[in-house]
């Protein structure tokens, strides 16, 4: 529907469908319940004094006559963000239909996983960013430019890959996770299971019809995969893989 002919309809589809997508994933996928919130920790690591909690420390050595320590105060600290995501989208092949909806589908997740840090590739024989992790862009935005996505060229997987630990490397979050939506049937000559073997983690959502070489690289590489048969499995395929195994 985004090349119809008629420009009012496509404009009016590539307008409404970020949301749609956007409203429905966070449907089916819970927020990540862990980022940001607020925590008490010793005045001496970090964080903003709590004067109400550090009182009693605060009146103590007032009547000792002296000036209390920070360890015996506290202030309240913003937790790390639990997770980080790059999702990385395989767009050498056929990138039209189900899987450009399936590639959508899976950005929508990691914005909903990972509200705070996540970064979008896309590859083919070149990576390219459609969202660093250091930028500001807004979910409806970073889901346009994957709908925009189409499908040429060959498949250099260790390079994005390799890209997207680039990526995380500068997240805060503990855990950092690259999420690879592709068949993994690499074209380069490239090392692609100790380049895989590298990254925190890797979770890979594979086409049901096509997943031979991404179930021999989850093996090979440690892994964790799934087959994607339709878009609708999506969901509970990520929370499976990345919502139940958080740190």
């Amino acid at each position: 529907m985004s090349h119809a002919t008629d420009e009012g309809l496509r404009a009016a589809v590539r307008r409404l469908a970020p949301r749609l997508i956007l409203d429905q994933t966070r449907r089916g996928i819970p927020r990540n319940r862990g980022v940001s919130r607020p925590r008490t920790v010793p005045a001496h690591r970090s964080g903003d004094l709590d004067i109400e909690r550090s009182m009693d420390a605060i009146v103590g050595a007032r009547a000792e006559a002296r000036m209390p320590s920070l360890e015996e105060m506290s202030a309240v600290d913003w937790a790390r963000p639990e997770l980080a995501l790059c999702l990385v989208i395989d767009h050498s092949g056929s990138m039209n239909g189900a899987r450009l909806t399936t590639a959508a589908v899976a950005g929508a997740a990691c914005l909903t996983f990972a509200p705070e840090e996540h970064a979008v590739l896309a590859f083919a024989a070149r990576t390219t960013a459609l969202k660093r992790i250091a930028d500001a862009s807004t979910p409806t935005r970073t889901v346009e430019r994957i709908l925009g996505l189409r499908g040429h060229g060959t498949t250099a997987l260790a390079d994005a890959l390799r890209e997207a630990q680039v990526q995380l490397a500068g997240a805060r979050a503990r855990r950092r996770v690259v999420l690879l939506l592709s068949d993994c049937r690499d074209t380069d000559d490239a090392d692609v299971t100790r380049v895989a073997r590298g990254l925190d983690e890797l979770v890979i959502l594979a086409p049901a019809d096509d997943d031979d070489e991404a179930q021999r690289l989850a093996r090979d590489s440690g892994a964790r995969v799934a087959a994607i048969g339709s878009v609708l499995d999506v969901p509970a395929a990520l929370n499976r893989l990345i919502a139940d195994d958080r740190a």
